[in-house]
């Protein structure tokens, strides 16, 4: 009998697709931090802590939701149990799926202003951690007193996002940074998947052979359109409306049918 090839020293074959995912209402079908809220024994927040949030400051706002909480006897077992209780937005598992069986292709991450707890807790939970190579979002975990610390991602100097994560300058960084790592290889198609007006600012770094992928009726499909029927503002990547997951594999298909 031959004996197999050894096949060890083989270089990896580079994967020619990045697919970065919006967390809340993208991933999942709500925002996280509603999900954390009902968490309280009431299920909601007193008027005169919901009425302090400031534009543009939520992730401010949302470490006082989470002292709060801490005050309130809310515990880790709690929170998490909120949590893995979040239902995936239609058809998100059906994508990941497709992802998974096609790993050798695609490349993906996260990119979201909720936070690492949750989005970790989710994804382990629902057995699809491993198909991300990085989690974008602001750092989280619970500290000495119980209490769920939420920390800033980043600053920077984009007037477009709010104070603590500006997405394009994470996807910049990002596709800059891979590229060097493959050896100046850069990736053939960037696929974004979103759907709030946080998700405006990356998509507008994505080149004609990429696509953006916005909630169908969603902020983000509300602003696109806006952008294609204003003269002035040219959006450069192609653009598909999603419902359900289903949405977004139908077009991978075809992509991957075009090779």
């Amino acid at each position: 009998m031959t004996a197999p090839p050894n096949l060890s020293h083989a270089a990896p074959q580079q994967q020619r697709f990045l697919v970065l995912f919006d967390f809340d209402e993208t991933i999942i079908n709500e925002n996280s931090d509603d999900a954390v809220v009902r968490a309280l024994p009431g299920q909601h927040l007193p008027d005169w802590l919901r009425n302090s949030y400031r534009e543009g400051h939520y992730n401010e706002h949302m470490q006082k939701v989470l002292v709060y909480m801490a005050e309130q006897g809310v515990s880790e077992d709690s929170i998490r149990s909120a949590v893995e209780k979040i239902q995936p937005s239609p058809g998100l598992l059906s994508l990941f799926q497709y992802l998974h069986s096609h790993q050798q292709d695609f490349e993906l991450a996260v990119v979201s202003d909720a936070n690492m707890y949750i989005i970790e807790t989710w994804l382990e939970r629902a057995g699809v951690r491993h198909l991300f190579r990085k989690i974008f979002t602001n750092p989280a975990s619970f500290g000495d007193t119980g209490c769920l610390v939420l920390l800033p991602f980043h600053s920077h100097s984009c007037s477009c996002c709010p104070e603590n994560m500006c997405k394009q300058v994470i996807l910049r960084e990002y596709l800059a940074g891979r590229q060097k790592e493959r050896g100046g290889a850069p990736f053939q198609k960037v696929f974004y998947i979103g759907d709030g007006a946080n998700d405006i600012c990356p998509s507008l770094a994505l080149g004609p052979r990429d696509t953006a992928f916005p909630r169908r009726d969603f902020p983000m499909h509300k602003l696109l359109l806006e952008r294609q029927q204003a003269q002035a503002a040219k959006f450069k990547a192609n653009v598909v409306p999603w419902v359900s997951g289903e949405d977004i594999v139908d077009c991978l298909k075809k992509i991957m049918e075009e090779r």
